[in-house]
């Protein structure tokens, strides 16, 4: 199966990408201190009958970090498609990835051929017991240095479902010890959507697959649930027994929702 990486010079910024087979385009975009390898259990699937653009973020994997200029990551995709001469692809994120994923559809409609978002955050969203948790992770990083915040970031609630199986733990380890804690250091500057995505659902017009894990933190079912009734053309599927890190606790389950959405919506 044809597959290359390599570094795309976009918006001021290099970005690292991996492009897995051929077909429509499926872009898939990692989760917050994580990287492409988080959908190892995905590519070579969805390689079969598309196109797999992975790609990493500001400040994650081997991609630069944010600079002075303030910048949104919605752009940054747009002007990577472009790079690769994708007109449009269908759109999948899950945690950070799914609010990039969101705002990408808000800001590039044209290029969004439908929309899937795991785990999802959610721009402007209220946090409150999961802000918390990510605020005393960066104070860590400030008080006693980035290793300190990477515990206690993995031995928070929003990993515990995945930590139990020792195959992903050991995967989840690696990536976030190989995470720079940039974003815990530092306050990135964004250019945000106006008005923001939670203001805007009702306007996205992509068929929407919202998918959720049974054992995520409540503050992403309240999103699934909010992202599922104000899409017009949103469904939601919930995943028994997995957390928040759905795709790869139940990657089989994963991929088949995501397959069968695509195939229902005229993409084989």
């Amino acid at each position: 199966m044809q597959s290359r990486q390599d570094i795309a010079c976009v918006n001021g910024a290099r970005l690292h990408y991996q492009v897995t087979g051929t077909g429509p385009a499926l872009v898939l975009i990692h989760g917050n201190t994580l990287d492409i390898r988080m959908w190892s259990d995905q590519v070579a699937v969805f390689a079969e009958r598309y196109q797999v653009i992975c790609y990493e973020m500001r400040g994650f994997g081997k991609s630069t970090v944010p600079g002075g200029e303030a910048y949104a990551p919605a752009d940054d995709l747009a002007l990577l498609l472009s790079h690769l001469g994708v007109a449009h692809a269908h759109i999948l994120g899950l945690s950070l990835g799914g609010a990039v994923a969101i705002d990408f559809a808000l800001a590039y409609p044209a290029m969004t051929a439908a929309l899937l978002v795991a785990d999802a955050g959610l721009r402007e969203y209220p946090w409150q017991a999961y802000g918390a948790f990510s605020a005393d992770v960066r104070s860590a990083a400030v008080a006693f240095g980035v290793e300190e915040a990477r515990r206690r970031w993995l031995a928070g609630p929003l990993f515990s479902p995945a930590m139990e199986h020792p195959e992903l733990a050991v995967r989840l380890r690696q990536m976030v010890a190989d995470y720079s804690g940039w974003h815990w250091l530092n306050r990135e500057l964004l250019q945000p959507l106006a008005p923001p995505a939670i203001d805007r659902l009702e306007s996205i017009s992509s068929p929407t697959l919202v998918i959720v894990g049974e054992r995520d933190l409540p503050e992403f079912h309240a999103i699934a649930g909010l992202v599922q009734r104000r899409v017009p053309a949103a469904s939601l599927a919930m995943m028994s027994g997995v957390g928040h890190m759905s795709n790869m606790e139940d990657p089989v389950r994963f991929n088949a929702l995501v397959l069968d959405f695509l195939a229902a919506n005229g993409s084989r």
